[in-house]
């Protein structure tokens, strides 16, 4: 006689909550359903709590919404607090805006979730969090140069670090910057996502700890969106960055724009240090050829894109020999490029995402005994605690 065949436990999850941390994610139907292996028509029955996922489905929906999975549990849906959405300050983006503001939103309650988490960290640590220098404050009526110039005395911009590198040198200097400006108390994050969505950058400015993040870009291109963040930073303003700002805009965002623009260039390519190095080119009032545009950039270590700005800036180089001939070509290099350079330890792209202010306070918590393998997995993202160990080896290698 056959047995009697015994019906499977039914999960108490909770079908509101998983209709709330989709829609809290931004996600639709089907998205969410491609994320869980299964159709529309499912996913919709179990918000309805006709069905029931299963505890593989159910991470997978969880892993997609950026929710605990436990939440699924929850008897009433979790209080959350949405947070303001950062200022856009792209002006031209020729993409989907629906899902450009829901991965820009993401991006954004990462950053100040990783922001939160430091301040956290240095509580458990018993150490006050740095402040950024008071005299990098400025406003858009000051003088991009004069605020250019302060900011780099206060963030102590060796000379040494970025000018006449050797070409091996000059990938790290992006990486200087970032540890410079660690050290002066701002969090400065990394997300590939930014490209997909026209942004370059993206400045939450809080105090303490305000954060820049930054995408895949060049070397130099990664410097010149490092400093224009840095900029937002010191006119006390959160904000998503594109490219340059055609001139054909007008109004308040791209003027704000502009002016983080001519503060980078200010920055990097301080105007006496241009004028000197230009004085053996020659006549250049008309146009630059290639090849002393690119000893020029990489004498001072950025693109030949901000390079050419910064001359037309000076008034050393005709504004239309960009505009009219140049501009294209360098937003098409830009648009194309790809990174290939990837770290050659998982864990180590972990470390570049967070930052090495963020990765050294979650260390010295975990080294401690202030937190445990798994919080310490927890606030860097990882769940293969393999690599949290390698990020350990490696900074204890250093």
């Amino acid at each position: 006689m056959p047995r009697p065949t015994k019906e499977r436990s039914r999960i108490p999850f909770n079908p509101t909550v998983m209709r709330w941390a989709r829609e809290f994610a931004r996600s639709t139907y089907e998205e969410a359903a491609k994320a869980a292996g299964v159709t529309a028509d499912k996913l919709e029955e179990w918000e309805a709590g006709i069905s029931v996922p299963t505890v593989r489905q159910a991470r997978a929906l969880a892993d997609h919404y950026e929710r605990p999975f436990l939440e699924f549990f929850a008897p009433i849906a979790p209080d959350v607090k949405t947070s303001e959405a950062v200022p856009d300050f792209r002006l031209a983006r020729p993409i989907d805006i629906g899902a450009d503001d829901r991965g820009l939103s993401s991006i954004q309650a990462w950053a100040e979730m990783q922001r939160l988490n430091a301040i956290d960290l240095y509580d458990m640590l018993g150490d006050a969090v740095s402040s950024t220098p008071r005299t990098l404050a400025t406003t858009e009526t000051e003088s991009p140069e004069v605020a250019a110039a302060r900011a780099r005395h206060a963030l102590n911009i060796a000379p040494d670090r970025q000018f006449g590198l050797a070409a091996q040198n000059r990938d790290q200097f992006p990486k200087y910057l970032r540890a410079s400006f660690e050290a002066s108390g701002i969090l400065v994050l990394k997300n590939s996502g930014l490209k997909q969505h026209g942004a370059r950058g993206m400045c939450v400015y809080a105090e303490p700890l305000p954060v820049i993040v930054f995408g895949d870009e060049n070397a130099g291109g990664q410097a010149f969106t490092l400093v224009h963040e840095l900029a937002h930073i010191a006119l006390k303003q959160s904000a998503i960055s594109g490219r340059v700002v055609p001139q054909s805009v007008t109004g308040r965002p791209a003027a704000i724009e502009r002016w983080c623009n001519r503060f980078a260039g200010c920055f990097l390519m301080p105007a006496d240090l241009v004028r000197r190095k230009i004085g053996s080119i020659g006549d250049i009032s008309e146009g630059i050829e290639d090849a002393p545009l690119k000893s020029l950039s990489e004498w001072f270590a950025v693109s030949r894109h901000a390079m050419l700005v910064r001359l037309v800036e000076l008034g050393v180089v005709n504004p239309d020999f960009y505009w009219g001939k140049m501009r294209q070509q360098f937003s098409a290099e830009e648009a194309a490029y790809k990174s290939f350079g990837r770290p050659k330890y998982y864990g180590s792209r972990y470390r570049s995402s967070n930052g090495d202010m963020y990765v050294s306070l979650v260390l010295e918590a975990w080294a401690t005994g202030r937190i445990t393998n798994h919080n310490a997995g927890e606030f860097l993202g990882i769940k293969n605690q393999k690599h949290l160990f390698d990020i350990r080896v490696q900074t204890h290698n250093q």
